[in-house]
């Protein structure tokens, strides 16, 4: 982790130092925009595996949460902070500014005392046996195979809405361009406070109540949405909605880290982003070329949130997540052995 942000902070650097040496081109910010979003693949990775090493599995989704709020917090303060700060600094060095944020980051990890690895014996194996190994063992386990179909049929789903929130928000709500933006600030303030409400709701109720219910909610809230005309019903909807899914992300991502052995989360988690993430191009074109065809974005959201809302509901009456404590005490046992 301190490594890719030493990293992504050269990266970024890169930016102003080769516009002051006048090298800078187009294709120099694509290459930096691919290396940067490549670096937060491992980033993310390190992150989900070091987690549960630096806290008890009863506060895994206290902990996933308050580190999604933070994340959702910075979401909604730096675009405003780089806003103000372009009054009266240039381009280039609001830059430096966020390349020294990743080298901050590197020294914070860096006095965190714990170890980010539980002691393990590591056995000499390839990358090609490490992916493997992390696939056989997704397919393999009914809660991690059963999330990550899920999950990969939901961001299929529901990767439109947020692809063509901007034209929703113009053409169903009549926004203006800076009522578009207190919609994405809505989104980003219903995150932080549904991430910071994960911990307590779900040490009260089950994995099934709180995540598969969470997705339900956000999935009927979609559906609301696209039939509103009010702007300001649209923000709290759009707020509650995003507040909802991040429920949801948070708990799937902490039911992994409980169920699968700290050796092995790294190439889960790589794997499960492969088997997720892919079908989120392939339903934003589809859904993005349906609200062209049928000049209806109301109508596109509106099945949307129905889809959502059956697939969630399916998978929790009828597959392992319905009642997934079940594994996470079979795996307490298995590691205790």
């Amino acid at each position: 982790m301190i490594v890719v942000d030493l990293l992504s902070a050269a990266t970024i650097a890169s930016i102003p130092i080769a516009y002051g040496a006048g090298l800078l081109s187009l294709w120099w910010i694509y290459a930096v925009a691919f290396l940067s979003s490549t670096l937060s693949i491992f980033f993310v990775a390190a992150e989900f595996g070091a987690i549960p090493s630096l806290v008890d599995t009863r506060e895994l989704v206290s902990a996933n949460g308050r580190i999604q709020a933070s994340f959702a917090a910075a979401s909604v303060l730096g675009p405003l902070a780089a806003g103000a700060l372009l009054i009266f600094a240039s381009v280039e060095t609001i830059l430096l500014l966020d390349a020294a944020s990743f080298v901050v980051s590197a020294v914070m990890l860096s006095i965190i005392a714990r170890p980010f690895n539980a002691p393990i014996t590591k056995r000499a194996t390839s990358i090609r046996q490490d992916i493997v190994e992390g696939l056989r063992y997704v397919l393999a386990h009914p809660v991690l195979r059963n999330i990550s179909l899920m999950m990969a049929m939901i961001n299929m789903v529901d990767a439109t809405v947020f692809a063509q929130l901007v034209l929703f928000a113009k053409e169903g709500l009549r926004a203006s361009d800076s009522e578009v933006a207190v919609l994405f600030a809505a989104g980003g303030a219903g995150v932080v406070a549904l991430s910071l409400a994960a911990g307590p709701l779900r040490k009260r109720w089950s994995f099934g109540n709180v995540a598969l219910g969470a997705l339900m909610l956000s999935a009927l809230l979609v559906i609301a949405l696209a039939y509103t005309t009010s702007l300001w019903l649209g923000v709290v909807l759009w707020a509650l909605s995003s507040g909802f899914g991040i429920l949801f992300n948070i708990n799937t991502a902490s039911l992994r880290q409980a169920v699968v052995p700290n050796q092995m989360l790294g190439r889960i988690i790589s794997i499960a982003m492969v088997l997720a993430w892919s079908a989120n191009p392939i339903g934003a074109l589809v859904g993005g070329v349906l609200i062209e065809r049928t000049s209806d974005v109301r109508l596109i959201y509106a099945v949307i949130g129905a889809l959502t809302f059956l697939i969630a509901f399916v998978f929790r009456v009828a597959s392992p997540l319905g009642h997934a404590e079940r594994y996470l005490t079979s795996s307490a046992g298995a590691a205790a052995k």
